[in-house]
């Protein structure tokens, strides 16, 4: 015979109620004792009748087993409490950071010259102030930099002006040693030429 499912509501006739509780109480109490002999686990319970009566188990001290166990609940309610407190921290902070962003934001549109009709004359007269001094730091990077340009072209100059002059150098040493070449080859040429060459009658050389 299949038995009927039990719906999980109170039992409302007393006697009824009773004897569901004397059973599922032995019933609970045998399967803590198998839990803890074939698992080697300690375990611990207490269930307290609806008239108050104290029916417990333990598979050693009762009064240890509470004591392990009030000692992890602290451990935990400390985890909890620490990471509650680390959230509300990084809440704090990143409502922190975002008034901090919402802010600077404000200021830099007020510096674009957008949303002045909410500042007063001393804000403004800040913002011309910072005006200022950011353009005077301009100024003294763009002067800094145009040095600086000035100064790679004044060395690229020299070194194109110290390269040209070696250039002029090594052409001139050139162009005089091809004269002195150009000298030594036609003094060479005028030697070997014959000067058996004459011209007029011929002359005799024997005597009468």
């Amino acid at each position: 015979m299949v038995r009927g499912k039990v719906q999980m509501k109170r039992i409302e006739n007393a006697t009824s109620r009773q004897v569901t509780f004397s059973k599922r109480r032995n019933g609970i109490l045998k399967k803590a004792y198998e839990l803890s002999v074939l698992c080697d686990a300690e375990v611990a319970l207490i269930v307290f009748s609806q008239k108050g009566r104290l029916y417990e188990f333990s598979s050693s001290s009762m009064q240890k087993i509470i004591e392990r166990y009030l000692e992890h609940a602290k451990e935990d309610r400390n985890i909890t409490n620490g990471a509650e407190l680390q959230m509300q921290h990084l809440k704090h902070e990143a409502a922190f950071i975002s008034k901090k962003i919402e802010l600077l934001e404000n200021a830099q549109r007020k510096i674009l010259g957008h949303n002045l009709g909410t500042s007063s004359l001393e804000e403004l007269q800040e913002i011309d102030s910072k005006l200022e001094k950011s353009l005077r730091n301009i100024r003294e990077r763009k002067a800094q930099l145009y040095k600086e340009e000035v100064e790679k072209l004044q060395t690229k100059e020299k070194l194109l002006l110290e390269e040209n002059a070696k250039l002029c150098e090594k052409s001139g040493l050139e162009h005089r040693q091809a004269q002195v070449k150009h000298k030594e080859i036609g003094s060479g040429s005028r030697s070997t030429i014959s000067t058996d060459l004459f011209i007029g009658p011929p002359v005799t050389r024997n005597g009468p």
